[in-house]
């Protein structure tokens, strides 16, 4: 009998010690689960703030093509002075913040990027960019904000275990981007190819999960819809995949060309720019802000704002963008991020590949011409992030189309590698290093004070 009442007693403890029904692990289950609704709910209203902002800004600039002259120039000045103190971390798209976070486990660094003022600062001054017409996105700065609010969140209720920490970060991360672009599947994938670089897999379900919430929450709020609409594009085999050909390569060769240019550098002309932003910041970013005005004059729609409006329309195929389209708002791009304020690059990536696959369409008379523009959006989105599966899914998820599946995956590994020729390091992880090494330069420029600051031994 007494064996028996041992027998018990071990079944038992191994029953209540179990997984599914710790406390410890329940707590943290709901923790992310709450986290994923407010990610949810923030990425709803920030894609509404967006929108409202940039509408402002059209109607201000309708009264005259010189009024973006005066609010453009002032916008980009006004953001990268308020950027150049504690706020510094919310320049950029924001994903390499998250990269660098989830990388570095030290408190104070991963507070100083991913805090709950860093990520209402990321917010606001996102918003602030597109009120002023800049050429970004919102997609970025969505995931930074879920990684910072889940990360906030996280450390509020006592998990501010380094490996914990980590795993709040890259949920908060995949959540947002679901939530943002209404891609659940790539919100996964992108955290298994850009985020982590591997997968640990007890973090799977709560990973999945945190993506599954964010998502209901989104359709839940504005209902279910694909980002560009469904298209019903399709490419048959035989002539028409020398369109894949030549998206690819295209797409490539830009998109490494604008991850090369954007990525900070100390040689060639990318270093002459840098050396001219480091004397004056302010009025470099205001000299952007001017050419991208001046660039937007040649341009029929303009260059402001994501660029979603024109991508739909050249993708749905009733677009009157103009034949320059997609290598102005390659320019566009490129004096916004140089201007170094807030606002990602992921939408405007896609109305750059929308308006040069839109070119391409007009050199292969006899393939769908809609089938061609998603080709280019999806080759190009994938020669700058250098991330093809990200980049496939995305492309599919937003135009609810699978039929274009294989494809688009074929013009994604082709422009990753045609990118990798131009640009060795992919644009987010080469972003992220830079701020890896700003951190380890303060590191060790501390060590010598701590040093002295310690007393002699006797």
């Amino acid at each position: 009998m007494s064996d028996f009442r041992r027998w018990t007693k071990t079944r038992f403890q191994e029953i209540a010690s179990h997984e599914f029904l710790s406390f410890s692990h329940w707590r943290r289950r709901i923790l992310f689960w709450t986290g994923a609704v407010v990610v949810g709910l923030s990425a709803v209203f920030f894609a509404k703030a967006a929108d409202y902002a940039f509408a402002l800004f059209g109607r201000v600039a309708s009264h005259g093509w010189w009024v973006p002259l005066l609010i453009t120039p002032t916008i980009f000045a006004l953001l990268c002075w308020l950027t150049q103190g504690a706020l510094k971390a919310t320049r950029g798209s924001g994903i390499p913040q998250a990269m660098a976070a989830l990388k570095i486990e030290d408190e104070a660094f991963r507070a100083r990027l991913l805090s709950l003022k860093v990520s209402i600062g990321k917010m606001a001054l996102t918003l602030a960019a597109l009120l002023g017409g800049a050429s970004v996105g919102r997609e970025g700065p969505t995931v930074h904000v879920g990684a910072g609010l889940l990360y906030s969140m996280g450390r509020r209720f006592g998990f501010d275990d380094p490996t914990a920490a980590g795993r709040f970060i890259l949920a908060g991360s995949a959540a947002g981007l679901a939530a943002a672009f209404n891609t659940p599947l790539a919100g996964v994938v992108f955290a298994i190819e850009e985020m982590s670089g591997t997968f640990e897999h007890r973090m799977s379900g709560t990973l999945l999960t945190a993506v599954i919430v964010a998502g209901v929450v989104s359709l839940g709020v504005v209902g279910n819809y694909a980002y560009f609409g469904d298209i019903t594009a399709a490419l048959p085999l035989g002539n028409a995949w020398i369109a894949v050909a030549l998206t690819g390569v295209t797409g490539g060769l830009a998109g490494g060309i604008f991850a090369r240019l954007i990525i900070p550098s100390t040689f060639g002309f990318r270093g002459a720019m840098e050396r001219l932003r480091a004397r004056q910041p302010i009025v470099f970013a205001a000299a952007c802000g001017v050419a991208l005005v001046l660039l937007s004059l040649l341009s029929a729609n303009g260059l402001y704002g994501t660029g979603y409006v024109q991508a739909r329309d050249i993708l749905q195929g009733h677009g009157d963008t103009g034949p320059l389209f997609g290598v102005l708002k390659f320019l566009g791009n490129i004096a916004s991020s140089w201007a170094g304020i807030p606002g990602g690059i992921f939408s405007p990536a896609l109305a750059v590949g929308a308006g040069l696959g839109n070119n391409i369409a007009q050199l292969i008379p006899g393939a769908d011409s809609s089938a061609v523009v998603l080709l280019g959006m999806a080759a190009y989105l994938a020669g700058v992030t250098q991330a093809p599966l990200t980049a496939a899914v995305i492309s599919l998820e937003l135009t609810s189309n699978r039929q274009m599946a294989l494809p688009i995956m074929a013009a994604c590994l082709l422009a990753r590698a045609v990118s990798g020729i131009f640009c060795r390091v992919p644009v987010y992880k080469a972003l992220a290093n830079n701020l890896i090494e700003g951190y380890e330069a303060e590191r060790k420029a501390a060590l010598p004070e701590e040093s002295a600051e310690k007393p002699a031994s006797p």
